[in-house]
């Protein structure tokens, strides 16, 4: 009986250690969202990679489609939504619970084919879908469609909405276009027996012809010109959005083009090479390169700190996210994401 104390304290100390264990690695293995938040896609995982813009180390993973492109995140940065493209012939968008870090019902974008381009303005999302020449738009609130417009190109891909909902900009790759869809007022001519209609609203698309291979697009922060880099002959072109005409093309000679982002301050204009791996630094008031830097085999999809102070470069074929730091414009660090293509932020309100 002397020995029967001794065995259940070492007993009881076995379960309290073990307990202890499982409660410390449970809580390592769920760390909480932070509120802002960098949002990764993996094309080789097929996950949602999700990162502390602090450490730099992905937190959690939540699984995805099969083809993955791009992601937004909600305005409150509580849910993020992903298009899962296949070439054009895939139709749903992922919908992510980022608080929870799980996947939430999937929305079925038929007959609206391969999703591509998305973003999340005035409580919606909009959304391209290549494989029907067609730019849609989703509200969460009502769980509709409520807008759709065909733009009549081929690869209509990525796209940017101005605040209100009135103005669409996309760029269609294989045709070399960029489309301007607007809400404008109609004002119909008197018809033969005197009756005149009413001014109603309609849609009207105004066709920007550009270089063929015409992808990566980004509005300039003042509104003002819209840039669009071509990876077919590696031009940028630069357009006067007040105007709606190209204002100049840029023998920038960046081959492969991928995407392109303007800086937060609007002075500058990095372009993202698939082709070669490079980063391109353009003056955006002088249209000269400042610099040129490799971040790799391949660089898809730019994203920027507000402050302006890193880009973060999905660098596909080399399975990270490159960070780049825009004082001294050199790789600063990487982030391991298999098959890295589209960033987005999530700023929890």
């Amino acid at each position: 009986m002397k020995n029967i104390k001794p065995r259940l304290i070492r007993v009881l100390a076995a379960g309290l250690l073990m307990c202890t264990l499982v409660y410390t690695a449970n809580n390592c293995a769920a760390q909480a969202t932070p509120a802002r938040t960098l949002l990764a896609l993996s094309k080789g995982d097929h996950v949602l990679a999700i990162i502390d813009p602090v450490s730099l180390k992905v937190i959690a993973t939540v699984p995805v489609g099969s083809d993955p492109h791009e992601v937004v995140a909600s305005a409150d940065g509580k849910t993020a939504y992903v298009t899962i493209y296949g070439g054009g012939s895939m139709h749903e968008l992922n919908v992510i619970d980022l608080v929870g870090q799980k996947a939430l019902p999937t929305i079925d974008t038929r007959p609206m084919m391969g999703p591509h381009g998305i973003t999340f303005v005035d409580g919606k999302v909009w959304f391209t879908a290549e494989g029907t020449k067609t730019v849609g738009r989703y509200d969460p609130a009502s769980g509709k469609f409520d807008w759709v417009m065909g733009t009549g190109q081929s690869r209509t891909h990525m796209i940017y909405v101005v605040p209100g909902g009135k103005r669409v900009y996309t760029t269609n790759v294989a045709s070399g276009t960029v489309s301007i869809l607007q809400d404008s007022l109609i004002v119909s001519r008197p018809f033969p027996n005197g009756f005149t209609p009413p001014p109603h609203h309609d849609w009207v698309q105004t066709l920007i012809p550009v270089s063929t291979g015409s992808e990566g697009f980004d509005v300039s922060p003042d509104g003002k010109e819209l840039w669009t880099a071509a990876s077919d002959d590696g031009t940028i072109a630069v357009i006067n959005l007040a105007a709606n005409k190209l204002a100049t093309t840029i023998d920038a000679k960046a081959i492969g083009a991928n995407r392109l982002k303007f800086t937060p301050d609007g002075k500058r204009v990095l372009v993202s090479s698939l082709r070669t791996g490079d980063l391109f630094v353009f003056d955006a008031a002088s249209h000269q390169l400042i610099k040129k830097l490799n971040t790799g085999k391949g660089a898809a999809g730019i994203l920027m700190d507000d402050d302006g102070s890193r880009a973060f470069i999905g660098c596909t074929g080399d399975n990270y996210v490159a960070v780049i730091d825009l004082k001294t414009l050199e790789v600063s660090g990487h982030i391991d994401v298999k098959g890295a293509d589209g960033l987005a932020w999530a700023v929890r309100r």
